[in-house]
C-alpha cells in the first residue's frame, strides 16, 4: 500500500476516534446529575417518576436517597427495587387540604427514603421509580430536591433556578418536570431528565457503544480516503505492496 494512502487512512481513523471521544465526554457530563425522566406530564395524569442514580459522591458509594415531593403533590407510590429499603415519611398538613373529589385530607406524603441495602457503587447506576398523579396545572414545573448520601460525604440536589437564570448553570440541580396541557398527551419536557437509556445502562455500557462508534467509523472513513485515492477502484492483492 502507498504509504501516503495509509497516512490518510489513518487520519482518518484518528479523526473519527476523536469525534466519539467528545460524544463520550458529552454523554458522561448529561448523566452527571440525579435527574428524573416522565413516562408522562400531561396534566390531571397518573405517570410513573424514574430517578436516575448515575454515580456515588466523588469515589463513595451511594448508600440512602431522599426524594422530597413538591407541595402540589399529596401522594407518591414507590415501585419495589430489590436493590433498597423504601420508606414514605407524612407531614402533618396545618390545616385540611380540600381535594378534587370533595374529600379532605389531614397528611400528606413528604418524602420517600430509599436505602441500599448494600452501597450502589460509583461505577454502577440504579433507577427508583415513582407513580403520582400530576396536578391539573399545565405550564407549572415540579422540583423534586433529592439529598445523596454516600458512604462518605453527600450531595444536595436542591439547587432552582431563580427567573432568568440558566438551569445548565447550577451546581447541583433538583429533578424537576414541567407538566404539558392535557391535550399534548404523550409529549414530555423535563429541566433536568436523564434519557430513557442512561437509566437502565451503566457507564461500561456506554463506553462499549462509544468505542464501538469510534471503530466503525474509522473504518468507514479510511475506506472513503483509499477509494478517493485510487479513482474509487480496488487493486486486488495491493495491500502487500509498498
Amino acid at each position: 500500500m502507498n504509504k501516503t494512502i495509509l497516512r490518510r487512512a489513518l487520519s482518518a481513523t484518528a479523526a473519527a476516534g476523536g469525534t466519539a471521544a467528545l460524544m463520550l465526554a458529552g454523554i458522561t457530563g448529561a448523566s452527571a446529575h440525579v435527574g428524573v425522566t416522565p413516562d408522562k406530564t400531561s396534566a390531571g395524569s397518573y405517570a410513573l417518576l424514574t430517578f436516575g442514580i448515575p454515580h456515588g459522591c466523588d469515589a463513595s458509594g451511594t448508600t440512602k436517597v431522599t426524594i422530597t415531593l413538591p407541595t402540589e403533590l399529596n401522594d407518591a407510590q414507590p415501585t419495589v427495587n430489590p436493590n433498597w429499603v423504601v420508606e414514605k415519611v407524612t407531614e402533618q398538613l396545618p390545616e385540611p387540604k380540600k381535594l378534587a373529589d370533595g374529600s379532605s385530607i389531614t397528611k400528606r406524603t413528604s418524602r420517600i427514603v430509599y436505602t441500599a441495602k448494600t452501597p450502589l457503587s460509583p461505577e454502577l447506576r440504579d433507577a427508583l421509580v415513582l407513580s403520582v398523579k400530576l396536578p391539573d396545572a399545565a405550564g407549572t414545573t415540579l422540583h423534586f430536591p433529592t439529598l445523596q448520601n454516600c458512604e462518605q460525604g453527600q450531595t444536595n440536589w436542591s439547587d432552582i433556578a431563580k427567573d432568568g437564570q440558566d438551569p445548565h448553570s447550577l451546581k447541583a440541580p433538583a429533578p424537576s418536570v414541567t407538566i404539558t396541557d392535557a391535550a399534548a398527551a404523550g409529549h414530555t419536557d423535563t429541566a433536568s431528565a436523564a434519557p430513557a437509556s442512561a437509566v437502565d445502562d451503566d457507564g461500561a455500557g456506554a463506553r462499549s457503544r462509544a468505542g464501538l462508534v469510534a471503530g466503525v467509523g474509522g473504518l468507514a472513513l479510511g475506506g472513503v480516503a483509499l477509494a478517493r485515492s485510487r479513482g474509487g477502484k480496488t487493486v486486488p492483492g495491493s495491500a502487500a505492496k509498498e
